[in-house]
């Protein structure tokens, strides 16, 4: 067993020269495990992330939510990817998300060795075996064009792999009771989650997409499909390109989002853009709409996700509901995640803000407005078509298109 320690005041000084900095350590051949502890002064104002990059790969990211993780070729910390430890210097990753004006001093402690408890990993486990499959409430069936079928969807959620209050298993459990069809768990910078993705899918009845979201101080990312990790210390200009290069969509996170609104210079733009986001808490607001305007309605598809992290969220998950057209063959949880991927590529969505809430969709050549009497769809050009019934039809134009109240609620869009 050896021992690595790093005591040290970090500053602001150090934060200017970067959000993230590395500590070295050596594993040796054979390692049986790493088991990293970081202190941290209770210093108001004081936020630290934690990750480990192996010497060939990245192994998992904590965030600020754990101050310990180990890992082990047969296990490891949530948020963490087990497997063998390869040879060589490893790093561990400190994020200096927020320190006071004094700065802090932080100890880090890596040992190498066999690690007789991983942190984390016995309740994750024993949270995992008790949650059970729900009801899944009365599928809400909507017009579609020839050969596509509307799906339910949330592309935002996190678990206990990140900084969410739950596993993957009770996330799936709560896209099941909220009629989602398929769920995107998205964890901060890290693809740990994934490996749970497939069994949890079967069981519950719901298609679970494997997302990450690529996270800075200065804007997110949602990273959909199994890509591996994007690595959210290079320039986000380059997120775009790699992820499209591995097979993957990018989408831009809640861009009006308070301290985490995107500030990222893109010179080419993500096929996505999480426009509804459970932030937007009044729907007169204009602001999101008035965002997507200006970033490019057209090549840019919306989405929506409810960033569920514990029952304290704004929303929970499938609030916003992101219907998606997909191929009417898809069926199960095992083929609707690619079809989804693949619709969204397509531009193929609607938005609601729940299972339930009044909607717009295309079918065919028709826009089909439900449950929204005395409402308004605004074409790409402006024009006003009134609704009058609960369920109306109107000749589609190309383009995006807005359904509202006469006050100015925003109720649906659809693409």
């Amino acid at each position: 067993m050896a021992v690595t320690s790093y005591r040290r005041r970090w500053t602001l000084d150090d934060r200017a020269e970067s959000v993230w900095h590395s500590l070295p350590v050596d594993i040796p051949p054979d390692c049986p495990g790493l088991l990293v502890t970081l202190t941290v002064p209770p210093v108001p104002g004081t936020v630290i992330d934690l990750g480990c990059e192996g010497a060939t790969a990245w192994r998992g990211w904590s965030g600020g939510a754990r101050q310990t993780f180990a890992i082990t070729p047969d296990a490891a910390t949530p948020g963490y990817v087990p497997g063998e430890l390869e040879p060589g210097t490893w790093s561990i990753v400190l994020g200096l998300h927020r320190l006071p004006v004094e700065g802090v001093e932080l100890l880090v402690e890596a040992v190498t060795g066999p690690v007789t408890d991983i942190p984390g990993l016995r309740e994750y486990t024993d949270a995992t075996a008790a949650i059970a499959v729900p009801a899944r409430p009365p599928r809400r069936t909507l017009p579609a064009s020839a050969g596509l079928k509307w799906i339910a969807a949330d592309f935002h959620a996190h678990s206990l792999h990140s900084d969410g209050s739950t596993p993957v298993a009770n996330l799936a459990a709560l896209g099941v009771a909220a009629g989602l069809d398929v769920l995107a768990v998205t964890d901060h910078n890290t693809v740990a989650h994934h490996a749970e993705l497939p069994a949890l899918s079967k069981q519950f009845g719901i298609g679970l997409i494997p997302g990450q979201e690529v996270t800075t101080d200065t804007g997110h990312a949602n990273a959909f499909g199994p890509i591996g990790p994007i690595d959210f210390r290079r320039p986000a200009a380059t997120w775009v390109s790699e992820v499209a290069r591995r097979g993957g969509l990018l989408s831009i996170n809640h861009p009006l989002g308070g301290d985490c609104s995107w500030r990222h210079s893109l010179p080419e733009h993500p096929p996505l853009a999480e426009i509804w986001h459970s932030s937007w808490l009044d729907h007169t607001w204009g602001g999101p709409v008035a965002w997507w305007q200006a970033w490019g309605l057209e090549g840019t598809t919306p989405i929506g996700g409810s960033d569920w992290h514990n029952p304290s969220s704004p929303t929970p998950p499938g609030s916003p509901t992101t219907w998606v057209a997909v191929d009417a063959s898809a069926e199960g949880p095992n083929e609707l995640p690619t079809a989804t991927l693949e619709a969204l590529t397509a531009g193929r969505t609607a938005l609601s803000w729940s299972y339930t809430a009044p909607v717009l969709v295309r079918a065919d050549d028709h826009l089909v407005a439900l449950n929204a009497p005395n409402a308004l769809v605004i074409t790409p050009t402006g024009t006003r078509h009134p609704i009058r019934t609960p369920e109306a039809h109107l000749p589609a134009t190309p383009g995006p298109h807005l359904l509202i109240t006469h006050t100015g609620k925003i109720l649906s869009t659809c693409t």
